[in-house]
């Protein structure tokens, strides 16, 4: 085996061993690119591979939606949108057993369409629905589970930030991308309510319905649904509909999200230059912290191929002797498996283009549009799968930040409760293209 392809080895093994260990992500992906690179490729090379890299992808169009849908999440988020949302549902479904489950999947499935940031919703989830379940008496596992699974669907609905870096990395247009993790975005959050009320009703301690009197009148409670529906609809609208539709590219799109979730906090009279500040200096972080991943990944992935590396890996997989699903299989579990110590920029931007040619390869009777759009919900789902899986599960710690009653093994539990309805959501997403495919055929 060639000196450089060794060195790809070697690269890859140190990456997965220091990020193991703690070292942050973005920086350790750089360093490690350059000092390998240095040794196989030369200085000069590297710092070209580099150069051309940075720029290409602080020039790519799709990028400047990034902060822009970051921005209009945490707008409607300080708007109040998500409070009064949730509190309309509570109070609609109140005579419901599992009320509560209800509200929260309801409200953060909305949500989730107006904000693409796991993190800020799992923890509003749980700072709104966290307290009220406690005192209800509901399971704390399912309570946990099910704010977890829920806030978590933000990564896999539009707009979310992981599919516009993914649409490009597949070759195809983010707007129909988007339209196929639609389908699958919306059975999960089905199947979770389906669950959450199945096992309200088989354990009425599990999921009791709200006290009377806590209860508010019939109409009252339908104003405040309407009142909180239908500002994130329109935003909605305004938005994905546009992107959906072709009638606007995705950053133009972003940009009118963006102005609008400003609009609705001065309608809703929640503006403040303080709420202004802290969403601006929210939006420049978890942008800054998306971009810099975007841009380590795609340094460490250009040195890494030119190593060669990436072709032998590739010739390895293409070359094993096993069916075509069988193969899709293994990948989707290697970036499962991937999705506990790695941030999704790092999978997306630099083990998702090793693992792309076997893709195009195999043969599942359809064009290769169809097939990246069903792949790439296949892996939109399988990563937010990861957000729930332990040892790492990101969404337990956002979780238990704003809950600390809850001990971090009852949520373990909860989660994992869900994931197991994931799995077998991405198993009838394997069996069932169609689930995301029927809406981009609609739309092409």
């Amino acid at each position: 085996m060639e000196y450089e392809v060794i060195l790809g080895f070697l690269m890859l093994l140190s990456m997965v061993s220091v990020i193991f260990v703690g070292f942050p992500i973005a920086f350790t992906l750089l360093f490690l690119a350059f000092a390998f690179g240095a040794a196989g490729l030369g200085v000069n090379r590297t710092f070209s591979l580099a150069y051309l890299q940075i720029w290409g992808t602080m020039k790519d169009e799709i990028m400047p939606a990034i902060p822009l849908f970051v921005f209009m999440g945490f707008m409607t988020e300080r708007a109040g949108l998500m409070e009064r949302l949730f509190q309309g549902f509570r109070d609609l479904l109140a005579s419901m057993k599992g009320s509560l489950y209800l509200a929260v999947l309801l409200t953060a499935t909305v949500f989730s369409m107006a904000t693409g940031i796991v993190g800020a919703s799992v923890v509003v989830l749980g700072i709104m629905a966290g307290p009220m379940m406690a005192r209800a008496g509901y399971s704390q596992s399912l309570s946990a589970g099910a704010i977890a699974a829920g806030g978590t669907l933000g990564i896999l609905l539009p707009p979310s930030i992981m599919l516009i870096v993914m649409g490009p990395t597949l070759g195809v247009p983010v707007n129909l991308l988007y339209s196929a993790a639609i389908g699958p975005g919306m059975m999960l959050a089905a199947v979770y309510i389906a669950y959450t009320m199945i096992r309200s009703y088989m354990s009425p301690n599990v999921g009791p319905a709200v006290p009377l009197d806590e209860r508010v009148p019939l109409r009252q409670a339908l104003i405040e649904v309407v009142r909180g529906v239908l500002p994130l609809a329109a935003l909605i609208g305004f938005t994905l509909g546009t992107i959906l539709s072709g009638l606007a590219t995705t950053t133009e799109a972003a940009s009118c999200g963006a102005l609008g979730a400003v609009l609705l906090a001065v309608l809703y009279r929640q503006a403040s230059f303080a709420r202004l500040r802290e969403a601006a200096i929210a939006t420049i972080t978890t942008s800054a912290m998306v971009l810099l991943l975007a841009v380590a990944s795609n340094v460490f992935g250009a040195i890494f191929t030119s190593l060669g590396t990436a072709g032998v890996v590739t010739e390895f997989l293409a070359a094993l002797d096993m069916p075509n699903m069988a193969k899709l299989l293994m990948i989707l579990a290697l970036i499962f498996v991937l999705g506990w110590p790695f941030e999704w920029p790092a999978i997306i931007l630099v083990f998702l283009p090793i693992f792309l040619p076997v893709i195009e390869a195999l043969d599942f009777g359809m064009d290769r549009m169809d097939t990246m759009l069903w792949i790439g919900a296949l892996i939109a789902v399988n990563l937010q799968t990861a957000f729930l899986s332990p040892p790492v599960a990101m969404s337990a710690y956002y979780l238990r930040s704003v809950m600390p009653s809850w001990p971090l093994t009852t949520i373990y539990r909860g989660m994992g409760e869900f994931m197991v309805l994931q799995v077998l959501g991405m198993i009838l997403l394997l069996l069932v293209p169609a689930i995301a495919l029927w809406l981009p055929h609609a739309l092409r």
